[in-house]
């Protein structure tokens, strides 16, 4: 297994900060990258309602879509209601994770109908905070097509039951001595000049190992293998020692 790089984007919506936006769509653009970006259907989380609604925002993201963006599923309204997280759990909060199988399925129909509805077809999904459970899985299942999944810890995508699980593992860009697939997620709506500087100099000297994600066989992932399963353990069980 060689290494290999991809970009992620979170939280996509009418409300982002439409000049950092642009600003990370013209680098990934300049270098071939395809990121996967997850859209908020409904967006109520303050703390990404930046800049005023943009009324072209579906143009965007169709426009995206046609690049050949992954399009992602990113809970419905970005809303942390409960304190547990889940299967995967990286933070203390949850869209999904805790809440009824009846909840979760209503919160996950209305997201995915209101971008289908306007042509916008998410074929991965990730939650909010990273964190989802059992529930969330089926609600999945049972109301859409979505059988991808950007979350969980490991070295390469494996199968979870019906799902195909593509680990991501970074918050920001770093050279790794370890091989396997390395998704970095970022948020644009906070990054600084800095930040994109950075972000354009490790895309431009490392682009030989950059990926995109329907580079990706499904087809061909297996189960999740002994050493993901121990690398999982520790990163959670460190997680939890340092609370």
């Amino acid at each position: 297994m060689k290494q290999y790089y991809l970009v992620r984007l979170d939280d996509a919506c009418p409300q982002m900060n439409r000049l950092r936006w642009q600003r990370i769509e013209n680098i990934l653009d300049k270098y071939g990258i395809k990121p996967m970006v997850g859209i908020i259907p409904h967006n109520e989380d303050p703390v990404t309602c930046i800049d005023t609604i943009d009324t072209n925002f579906t143009s965007k993201v169709l426009n995206w879509q046609k690049k050949g963006w992954a399009i992602a599923l990113h809970g419905y309204n970005h809303v942390c209601t409960t304190i547990t997280g889940g299967i995967n759990p990286v933070h203390k909060r949850s869209e999904f994770a805790g809440l009824p199988l009846a909840e979760q399925k209503e919160k996950i129909s209305k997201g995915y109908k209101t971008l289908i509805t306007v042509g916008i077809h998410p074929k991965y999904f990730f939650a909010p905070s990273h964190t989802y459970d059992e529930n969330t899985l089926k609600a999945l299942v049972e109301e859409t097509s979505i059988r991808i999944i950007s979350d969980s810890i490991a070295l390469q995508p494996y199968k979870q039951g019906v799902f195909t699980m593509i680990p991501c593992q970074m918050g920001r860009f770093r050279r790794l001595p370890i091989r396997g697939y390395w998704t970095f997620c970022f948020h644009p709506n906070g990054m600084d000049d800095v930040a994109f500087d950075t972000f354009e100099h490790f895309i431009k000297t490392n682009l030989e190992r950059f990926i995109n994600f329907s580079d990706i066989d499904v087809n061909k992932v297996g189960k999740k293998t002994i050493v993901d399963r121990l690398l999982s353990f520790v990163y959670f069980t460190l997680r939890k020692i340092k609370g």
